[in-house]
């Protein structure tokens, strides 16, 4: 599609004030998502990198023991740990941070959260329980050597499935926290939205699939390190997102005041 046809396209519609907002703060989110993917790409060279190593090495040794041929190496470790990392954490922290961003467009006026910060902050804080504490907390992070190829598909879909179970659950609890925050306060209706999403999560996380995979010999503190090293890097993503989208954002509000 050439420039001159999306020009027109976008001029049939009329662009209100809400709709370039949404726009800008889409900008802006997808920035906050590029910086924290290069910060969790500088991170996960430090500390995560080097447990996949040796995860890798024991997985090797474990082959050669059993007398198998080396799996074939398809992208190098160099490559994988440089170039590859870098796409995969900014690729992911820009989507991220575009979903953060509409989330936060939409949030804005409808949640009890005037402040741009204080609601990026809150939204981040939901956002790393939903799609990170509550998966790991089931299924967390496995280091190569971890797990068989036979059963990848359905640890692959129980994995997303849970994550939507988390991302309605949260919806539905602010929800509820919503609807008797007039009757009980603040304080006693968030104590009542967190027993119920800890309730949903509870039911639909004893339906789903266990996991035991674990080769025998595998080094105990080196499962630990690596799982350790995968929740702080969702610390680092979402703390990037809800603090200095945060900051982006009220600057956005600010402008948008000062000249309209």
């Amino acid at each position: 599609m050439s420039s001159y046809t999306t020009v027109v396209i976008f001029s049939a519609f009329p662009v209100t004030k809400e709709d370039s907002m949404t726009r800008i703060l889409l900008v802006r989110g997808m920035l906050a998502g590029v910086v924290a993917g290069l910060l969790v790409f500088a991170l996960a060279r430090v500390i995560g990198e080097p447990q996949v190593d040796r995860a890798i090495a024991f997985e090797t040794a474990m082959h050669r023991a059993e007398g198998e041929p080396p799996e074939p190496v398809i992208v190098s470790r160099r490559i994988q740990k440089s170039f590859g990392l870098l796409t995969a954490t900014v690729v992911d922290g820009t989507a991220m941070g575009g979903i953060f961003a509409l989330v936060f467009a939409f949030a804005y006026g409808r949640l009890p959260v005037a402040n741009p910060r204080a609601l990026s902050a809150l939204l981040a804080g939901l956002g790393f329980v939903t799609l990170a504490v509550v998966p790991a907390l089931k299924y967390p992070a496995n280091p190569p050597s971890v797990g068989t190829p036979e059963t990848i598909g359905v640890r692959t879909g129980a994995f997303f499935l849970l994550i939507a179970f988390s991302v309605v659950a949260m919806i539905l609890a602010v929800k509820v926290e919503r609807r008797v925050h007039r009757r009980l306060g603040g304080w006693n209706a968030s104590l009542v939205a967190v027993v119920f999403f800890i309730i949903v999560i509870a039911v639909a996380s004893h339906f789903l699939p266990d996991f035991h995979e674990v080769p025998a010999g595998f080094p105990v503190t080196l499962m630990w390190k690596f799982r350790v090293a995968a929740l702080e890097m969702q610390v680092l993503l979402w703390s990037v997102l809800g603090f200095f989208f945060g900051w982006l954002a009220d600057r956005s509000f600010t402008t948008q005041r000062l000249h309209g």
